[in-house]
């Protein structure tokens, strides 16, 4: 009994008949267009008077709605909104953008149909109803105080027992037209999600975009964890390296103080430059990335410094290399670099070839493991990120421990996805 009494009356059901009576409002405009085509048809001036017109001059204005819906695709995520908010459907079943296809917009023009025609039903019975209702309630009392000449009755209802069953009638009026609203809320959030849900191509879409978006996050990821990765690095190695010889070698100590310094203000840019992504989309104004014909030599110079003996044969014109290829052959040097520092240690002696080879540029870091582990417990993502970015130009990139060396080897297309 709680169940159907919620059912009637329970917050949802309230929601759902306020939904229909927004429909009912939505449906009048159609109305009132319906009563200029029915009036003059009819030869009737007042359409209002007569009840079965104004049914025709509804039944008119319903195919109006469904071209006005049809014709607009903004109706579907407008409608889409409403359900969501008031007929408890679940976001994820509806669609929310525009609908783009035909079968999207058909679908969403026969959900405002029925939408306008159960409203406008239930929004006439609730304007209907409820005074009737009430006069069956008061009737006993009106015939009770002012006797029958107070309240004339039809002559089929003019018995003794009609005051007394009037109340009952009045109460079974209330309680259907609650039923009918409650009915008719069910049937829409049934059918919401198969008129209002995505479509295939908006599936499509929405994937599509989420792909696009963890492409970025994972584009950032990488920049985040070679720059600033790399410059902690770098920099807690020559901060090492530096107090070791802080009284035997000043010279030294001067060279390291100045690379900290040149590393940490080229990584604040650089930092700010993937937050300005964060923040603008494609941060304009802020500091561009670094490549391999603008900043290998400043590279070179701050890994040498941290005490890192790096012999680099670079047998390519780094400027006559596509600018994404270079940008993205920086970070993969970096990369390599900055494992050596990390798991080899200062004072090692790294070998760095770039050339190119059938149409590839090849990239080749080589340092002694001489006992040390590969790689430190919970790393890995520089590698995987050096992975992810020559799949992303269609090159393979190579890494692992053979004859005493970890050797890191990338071969990228000159011409290619990127």
């Amino acid at each position: 009994m709680s169940e159907f009494v919620r059912f009637l009356f329970g917050r949802r059901a309230r929601r759902r008949w306020i939904h229909l009576i927004l429909g009912g409002a939505l449906a009048m405009p159609y109305v009132f267009v319906g009563q200029l085509v029915v009036g003059p048809a009819t030869d009737s001036r007042y359409v209002f008077n007569d009840l079965a017109l104004q049914l025709l001059s509804f039944a008119v204005g319903l195919p109006l709605a469904t071209l006005t819906a049809a014709v607009f695709p903004l109706t579907r995520p407008l409608e889409a909104g409403a359900v969501r908010s008031l007929c408890g459907v679940e976001a994820g079943l509806l669609a929310r953008g525009p609908a783009r296809s035909r079968a999207a917009r058909g679908r969403a023009a026969a959900w405002f149909t029925l939408h306008l025609g159960f409203g406008g039903i239930i929004s006439g019975m609730s304007l209907a109803v409820p005074p009737f209702a009430g006069f069956l309630t008061a009737l006993p009392l009106l015939v009770w105080a002012g006797g029958s000449e107070f309240v004339e009755l039809p002559g089929a209802l003019d018995r003794p027992w009609v005051p007394a069953l009037a109340p009952v009638a009045g109460v079974a009026t209330m309680l259907a037209l609650a039923g009918c609203a409650a009915g008719c809320g069910a049937l829409l959030a049934r059918w919401a999600p198969v008129l209002l849900g995505p479509t295939p191509e908006d599936r499509l879409a929405v994937a599509e975009a989420r792909a696009a978006d963890l492409a970025v996050r994972n584009r950032l990821a990488r920049e985040l964890h070679d720059s600033v990765g790399h410059a902690l690095s770098a920099v807690t190695l020559q901060a090492s390296a530096a107090r070791r010889v802080l009284d035997s070698d000043p010279e030294f100590v001067r060279e390291a103080l100045a690379a900290i310094e040149d590393t940490t203000r080229r990584t604040v840019g650089e930092l700010d430059a993937v937050l300005g992504v964060l923040r603008d989309g494609d941060a304009p104004g802020t500091a561009p990335a670094p490549t391999l014909a603008a900043d290998l030599a400043d590279l070179l110079r701050r890994t040498r410094a941290s005490g890192l003996r790096v012999t680099a044969t670079v047998g390519v014109e780094p400027d006559a290399l596509p600018p994404v290829l270079s940008r993205e052959a920086y970070r993969i040097v970096q990369e390599g670099l900055s494992n050596a520092l990390k798991h080899a240690g200062d004072r090692t002696a790294v070998t760095l070839r770039i050339e190119i080879a059938d149409g590839h540029l090849e990239i080749t870091v080589e340092n002694p493991v001489d006992g040390a582990p590969a790689c430190r417990p919970g790393g890995g993502h520089g590698l995987r990120g050096v992975a992810e970015r020559a799949r992303l130009l269609g090159g393979t990139a190579r890494a692992g421990a053979a004859r005493g060396a970890w050797r890191l080897h990338v071969r990228l297309p000159m011409k290619g996805p990127a």
